[in-house]
């Protein structure tokens, strides 16, 4: 398996680092281990069936099985890598882990028939693979367990290959709806949605031929090969669901504004006292600001209720109010990429919102702002 060619860029946190190929990292992940200890669990008990003579080395074979497994996925991410570097895309690394193994790359330009031509060089790459060692097997047709190790190694790439192929996202063969979609729509984020769901229909189609269709007929339920399906399913189902989820986010992006997401608010001097915020319009927030105008803290509702009646003239508003983090204003106009942009910046959950006078009149909580974005409902 290989997951999407397409990944963002990660941290180094549970990865051991193989060395550099083609100019790119090579890491593995240490969740790679429970896949191996699958493969050994699974096949050692035949490979000793096969060739008794081996004792406990059997198992050391079928640990080979997990090792060509993981040969055949790296080639099949170098090739993405190697097709990325030809268009000029900053591949940052390859992390090698329990669902196979991904390319990641930083940010670039894509078009649809650049992203396919990269997406679609990993099965490529080990469809070359199993059909050299299919020449191998007729050509130098080795003995024992030089012949089962080519066997495997063969069928691996070739069940790397059509797996990777299959059309829906997180798999290689997604690209090919979202490529599609995407040149007849001209939105890539169109396409990355019909190619998720997709992945999904492969998801679904995978469990009526592994699971309905024997229930069906009646034939015995495959424990190993249905063991495998939840593991392939669960990779399959959230890959395709966070490719979804990513794209609706980003399809909603031009639709936001800040006047539209913001609480209505006041400005008042950071002088002011608790009765002076009392005095505010009903249903606004009062954000303090400096002489200059420059928003500094917003009340603390609950905080205000606290002060007792007879104390109002006397405290000042600042001891009841949450400071904002620096830089943390936008304005009511500002909206799409460069609002996103400008909160990803800025240190803080809350921001104050300026009129085109300068002037506050609103305050702007992120969690409303990823609401929207994940939702299209406000909080």
């Amino acid at each position: 398996m290989s997951g999407d060619a397409l990944e963002p860029v990660s941290d180094r946190r549970g990865k051991l680092r193989l060395g550099s190929l083609i100019g790119v990292p090579v890491y593995l992940s240490w969740s790679w281990t429970l896949i191996a200890l699958f493969v050994v669990v699974l096949f050692g008990p035949q490979v000793q069936r096969l060739f008794p003579e081996l004792g406990i080395g059997a198992y050391g074979i079928a640990f080979l099985y997990a090792v060509l497994l993981l040969l055949s996925v790296l080639v099949h991410e170098l090739a993405h890598a190697a097709s990325a570097k030809a268009f000029g895309w900053p591949t940052t690394e390859i992390v090698l882990n329990l669902w196979g193994g991904h390319t990641q790359f930083g940010s670039f330009q894509a078009t649809p028939g650049r992203s396919l031509v990269t997406a679609l060089a990993g099965p490529a790459a080990n469809v070359l693979l199993a059909l050299g060692g299919q020449l191998l097997m007729v050509t130098w047709a080795p003995d024992g367990v030089g012949s089962l190790l080519l066997g495997i190694f063969t069928y691996a790439n070739w069940l790397v290959a059509v797996f990777n192929a299959l059309p829906g996202l997180p798999l290689d063969g997604g690209r090919i709806v979202e490529s599609a979609v995407w040149a007849a729509t001209g939105d890539q984020d169109k396409g990355t949605i019909a190619a998720g769901w997709a992945g999904r229909i492969i998801v679904l189609a995978l469990v009526v031929g592994v699971v309905v269709v024997p229930l069906v007929q009646g034939r015995p339920a495959d424990i190993p090969l249905i063991v495998i399906l939840v593991m392939v399913g669960y990779f399959l189902w959230t890959g395709a669901t966070e490719s979804i989820r990513g794209a609706q986010l980003r399809l909603r992006v031009p639709g936001l504004t800040a006047a539209q997401l913001m609480h209505p608010a006041i400005g008042l001097l950071n002088t002011a006292t608790v009765a002076d915020v009392r005095d505010r319009p009903s249903g606004t927030l009062a954000v303090l600001v400096a002489p200059t105008g420059q928003p500094e803290a917003i009340v603390d509702e609950t905080a205000l209720a606290r002060v007792q009646g007879r104390d109002a003239s006397s405290v000042l508003a600042a001891a009841t109010a949450r400071a904002l983090a620096r830089g943390a204003v936008v304005r009511a106009t500002d909206a799409g990429r460069p609002l996103v942009d400008r909160l990803a910046a800025v240190d803080g959950a809350e921001y104050a919102v300026l009129a085109p006078d300068g002037t506050v009149c609103g305050v702007l909580r992120q969690p409303d702002v990823v609401q929207w974005l994940t939702t299209g409902r406000r909080r």
